[in-house]
C-alpha cells in the first residue's frame, strides 16, 4: 500500500493502526481532517484569493453531500447522460462517471438521456478510475430478496419458459435465469418441449444458492399439488361407464391422454373409431374437448381407460340383413396380407377377400399383384357371421365364371393352338386362353414313342396344336392331347412292317422281361429276354446288353390295338458304342414307362 506523509504534521496516514480497515468514506473524512490545518497555516496553496477560508469550508461540505451515501456494493439511483452504440454512459454524483453495457437494458428499449435509472456500485474505481456499474446484478439484487421470501414461504412464483437446453429448459423468472430440469416440466414426459416455450406458468423453487446464482424450480410440484387434490374430488364423482367431457393433452402412437379435470385418462386408438385407423391424430388434435365414456377405474396404478367408440352404435349389428349373401357391394383395401385383402365396406365393418377368391383365371402368388392399399373395389359377399365379426367376400364373382361356358366354346374333339407355359415330370401346360391353362399328359405326347420326360417332345414357349379331350368345370382341368392332332401311325404300322421283317435298332431302355428298341420315325419294339440272344439263354437283360447297344431285329408280331411291336434278336453287330462301367438301369414292367 503506498503511503502518504504531510511533513506539517509529521504524521503518516498509512502508519494509523485502523487505516486498512476504514471504508473509503473514513478514509476521506480523515484525510480533510488532518488537512484543515494545513490549510489554516499554508493559505496560499489554496488560491486565497479565489476563496477564503470559510468558501472554501462551504464548498467542502457541499462536496461531502454529495458523497454521503455511495458505498461499494450498494444499490444507487443513476442518471443517463449519453446513450452510445453499445454503452450507457451514467452519472451516481461521484467525481468521475460510469458506463454499462446497452444490452443490459433489454427491458428498458425506451431508454433515454435524462432517465433515472437503478444500478450496482461494484467498485468506486476501477485501474482507469472509472466507476464500476451493474444493472443486470441491481436487478439481481432486487428480484432475489423476493425469490428468497418465496422459496422459504414455499410460494410459487411466475416464470416464462424462454429455451431449451441440455437437461431441460430455462425458465425467465422475475428477469433472472432459472433451470426448469426436463423431469419437472409436466406430470409426464413432454415429446415437444418446443410446443412450450413462450408460455407462462407458476413454478416452485426447490433450490436455491445465491453465490452461485443457481436457481432450479418445477412445475411438476404444482401439477402434482393440483392432481392430489382434483384426484381426490374425482375419485367420489368418477365411475365407470359414465360419460363425460375432457380436452386432449397429449398424443402418442398408441393413443391419446385426455384431461378430465385435474387426472388424466388413456383413449386407446383401438377405443377411438369403430373403424380401421392408423394414427390417433386421424381422430383427434391437442387442445380438442372429446365427450368420452368410462370403461374402466384403477386407483392403486392410476390408471383411466377412456372409449370413444363406445358412444357409436355397434356397426355389426344385423349386418347379416343389411349385406346379405350374394348382395354386390364396394369399398376400399385397408390392409393387405399373405392370404388376402380387408375391404372396408363401411366405418367399423370390414370384409376378407381371400387369395383364392381374386381371379377366376390367374394363379395369384401374392394379393398385392391384384389389389393396392387405398384401392376402391368391387365385390361379392359370400358369407357372413355376425358373432365373428366376420364377411367373406369375392372379386372374381363380379364376373362370370369362364368355367361355366368353357365346355360349349371347346366341345371334346376341338383342335386348338396353344402356347407352351410350363413343364413338369408328367406333362406339359398348355395355354389355351389368358388365365386358362389346359395339360398334356405324358402319355398323350406320342402315338408310338413311350415319353419318359416332356422336354423330349415339346418345350416352354413352342407352339403347338391340340386336342381338347376333357375339360372338368367344376376341378378347373383342362386335359390335351397332343399326339391326338395327328393321325394314329398304328392304324398303318402292321402294313410298314409285317412279320419278319427284318429292322436295325438301338436299345433304349432294359426292363426285367426284356429290353425296348429305337426302330427308327418315333417307333419303338420290345425284345422278350427270351428272345435276347440266338445263341444262348438270357435271364438278366443287364448281362447281355446295355442302353445304345446295336442288335439286328425282326419283326414276330404288330399289335396296333395294344400299340406294340414284337420283335426277336437276328444278330449283334460287331460296331457298337463302348459298354458303360456302370450297369444300365434295369426298369420294372410295371413301369408306366415299360411294356
Amino acid at each position: 500500500m503506498s503511503t502518504e506523509v504531510i511533513p506539517e504534521l509529521n504524521t503518516d496516514i498509512g502508519d494509523l493502526p485502523v487505516y486498512g480497515k476504514m471504508t473509503a468514506r473514513e478514509k476521506r473524512d480523515l484525510q480533510k481532517s488532518q488537512l484543515r490545518p494545513l490549510a489554516n497555516r499554508r493559505p496560499e496553496l489554496y488560491e486565497e484569493d479565489e476563496f477564503s477560508s470559510d468558501e472554501y469550508e462551504r464548498m467542502m461540505e457541499l462536496y461531502n453531500g454529495t458523497l454521503a451515501s455511495i458505498e461499494e456494493g450498494e444499490i444507487v439511483k443513476s442518471r443517463v447522460l449519453e446513450i452510445r452504440e453499445n454503452l450507457v454512459v451514467l452519472d451516481i454524483g461521484f467525481k468521475s462517471e460510469g458506463t454499462i453495457p446497452l444490452e443490459e437494458f433489454k427491458d428498458m428499449p425506451d431508454l433515454k438521456a435524462g432517465d433515472e435509472v437503478e444500478v450496482l456500485l461494484e467498485h468506486l474505481e476501477d485501474q482507469e478510475g472509472s466507476v464500476v456499474l451493474s444493472k443486470k446484478k441491481a436487478d439481481f439484487m432486487r428480484v432475489w430478496e423476493r425469490i428468497r421470501v418465496a422459496y422459504e414461504s414455499d410460494q410459487p412464483v411466475e416464470g416464462t419458459l424462454v429455451k431449451k437446453i441440455k437437461g431441460g429448459v430455462v425458465v425467465d423468472l422475475m428477469g433472472v435465469d432459472a433451470f426448469l430440469p426436463g423431469s419437472q416440466i409436466a406430470l409426464r414426459r413432454v415429446p415437444n418441449i418446443d410446443e412450450l416455450l413462450g408460455h407462462k406458468y407458476e413454478f416452485k423453487i426447490i433450490k436455491l444458492n445465491k453465490r452461485r446464482r443457481n436457481i432450479v424450480v418445477s412445475r411438476r410440484v404444482i401439477l402434482e399439488t393440483e392432481r392430489a387434490g382434483k384426484r381426490e374430488k374425482l375419485m367420489k364423482e368418477l365411475a365407470k361407464d359414465q360419460v363425460r367431457k375432457g380436452v386432449v393433452k397429449n398424443i402418442t402412437d398408441f393413443g391419446a391422454f385426455i384431461d378430465l379435470g385435474g387426472v388424466d385418462g388413456l383413449l386407446h386408438i383401438t377405443d377411438m373409431s369403430w373403424g380401421r385407423i392408423s394414427h390417433p391424430s386421424e381422430m383427434v388434435q391437442i387442445g380438442m374437448e372429446l365427450e368420452i365414456k368410462v370403461l374402466d377405474i384403477d386407483w392403486e396404478r392410476e390408471r383411466i381407460s377412456l372409449g370413444l367408440k363406445q358412444l357409436q352404435s355397434y356397426p355389426w349389428k344385423d349386418v347379416a340383413a343389411k349385406y346379405p349373401v350374394g348382395t354386390r357391394v364396394s369399398g376400399k383395401v385397408v390392409s393387405i396380407t399373405n392370404y388376402g385383402a380387408f375391404i372396408e365396406l363401411e366405418p367399423g365393418i370390414e370384409g376378407l377377400v381371400h387369395i383364392s377368391e381374386m381371379s377366376w383365371t390367374r394363379n395369384v402368388r401374392h394379393p398385392s399383384k391384384i389389389v393396392s392399399i387405398g384401392e376402391a373395389i368391387d365385390a361379392v359377399v359370400l358369407k357372413v357371421d355376425e358373432t365373428e365379426e366376420k364377411i367373406s367376400l369375392g372379386m372374381k364373382q363380379t364376373e362370370q365364371d369362364p368355367w361355366v361356358i368353357l365346355p360349349l366354346k371347346y366341345p371334346v374333339g376341338t383342335r386348338i393352338n396353344g402356347k407352351v407355359r410350363n413343364l413338369t415330370s408328367f406333362g406339359a401346360f398348355v395355354e389355351i386362353e389368358p388365365g386358362i391353362d389346359g395339360l398334356i399328359h405324358i402319355s398323350d405326347m406320342s402315338w408310338t414313342k413311350r415319353v419318359q420326360h416332356p422336354s423330349e417332345v415339346v418345350k416352354k414357349g413352342d407352339a403347338v396344336d391340340v386336342v381338347i379331350l376333357n375339360i372338368d368345370s367344376e376341378n378347373k382341368r383342362i386335359s390335351l392331347g397332343l399326339k391326338q392332332a395327328e393321325e394314329d401311325p398304328w392304324l398303318r404300322i402292321g402294313e410298314s412292317y409285317p412279320v419278319g421283317t427284318e429292322l436295325p435298332g438301338k436299345v433304349v431302355r432294359l426292363m426285367d422281361k426284356g429290353v425296348v428298341v429305337d426302330l427308327g420315325n418315333d417307333i419303338e419294339g420290345f425284345v422278350p429276354v427270351s428272345q435276347l440272344n440266338p445263341e444262348g439263354t438270357v435271364t438278366n437283360p443287364a448281362d447281355f446288353c446295355w442302353e445304345t447297344m446295336n442288335l439286328n431285329t425282326r419283326v414276330l408280331e404288330v399289335d396296333p390295338i395294344h400299340r406294340r411291336i414284337v420283335l426277336s434278336v437276328t444278330s449283334v453287330p460287331a460296331e457298337q458304342p463302348p459298354k458303360p462301367d456302370t450297369p444300365s438301369k434295369v426298369h420294372s414292367s410295371d413301369d408306366e414307362l415299360g411294356y
